[in-house]
């Protein structure tokens, strides 16, 4: 997704959960997974390139840093490692086709976007799932405004041009997309509330 929805995101799903200053860092750290050192090479951040195991294994490895760093006393890199898990959680649902597998169980009228489940296990564990993959040159053309038209035109359906839900302009399920990123940042926060002590926990919140 878009830097400026990622930051609106991570801001609405854990306004009320940590201090400010934790914010700030966490939102800080999910956006520089898009800057273009995070971008090249890194298909574990995004879920790209169909790197669907690679990504849940990156979430579970800043999981893990969280709480190494807050057993060492490091609170910003634990808030910096939450930041990054959002981002690659929150990319999930842009990135691969959950969405459609999801709005595909129903038949007519699907239920509001605030109603879809993040974390269906039967969709997560799918081998139907997959990610767009990034085909060069033409997704690189994707991203230039005036050749986004001819770039589709060429690029095969399962490409990252086409299947991406990163913005509104990407058509009705982007909302679905943006309703469940929110729902699994704070699904995300859940499990650390399971898995820290209360004294960790309470540094990681500073609440």
């Amino acid at each position: 997704m878009l830097i400026p929805i990622h930051e609106d995101m991570t801001r609405e799903a854990l306004c009320d959960c940590v201090s400010l200053r934790a914010l700030e860092v966490m939102i800080a750290a999910n956006c520089k997974q898009d800057s273009l050192r995070g971008q090249i090479g890194h298909d574990e951040y995004h879920f790209d390139n169909n790197a669907i195991d690679d990504g849940h294994r990156y979430i579970s490895e800043q999981r893990g840093l969280v709480t190494s760093s807050l057993l060492s006393s490091e609170v910003f890199s634990a808030w910096s490692a939450f930041g990054r898990l959002t981002h690659t959680a929150q990319d999930f649902y842009a990135h691969t086709n959950y969405i459609s597998m999801w709005l595909n169980q129903y038949k007519g009228t699907p239920p509001v976007p605030s109603e879809i489940d993040p974390v269906q296990k039967s969709l997560v564990e799918s081998p139907s799932l997959h990610s767009g993959k990034i085909y060069i040159p033409m997704d690189v053309f994707y991203f230039v405004p005036f050749l986004r038209k001819l770039s589709l035109a060429l690029l095969p359906r399962d490409s990252h041009g086409r299947m991406n839900l990163d913005s509104p302009k990407q058509g009705s399920n982007f909302a679905y997309a943006r309703a469940a990123a929110v729902k699994r940042t704070q699904y995300e926060f859940e499990i650390l509330e399971k898995i820290l002590t209360p004294e960790m926990f309470s540094k990681f919140t500073e609440r």
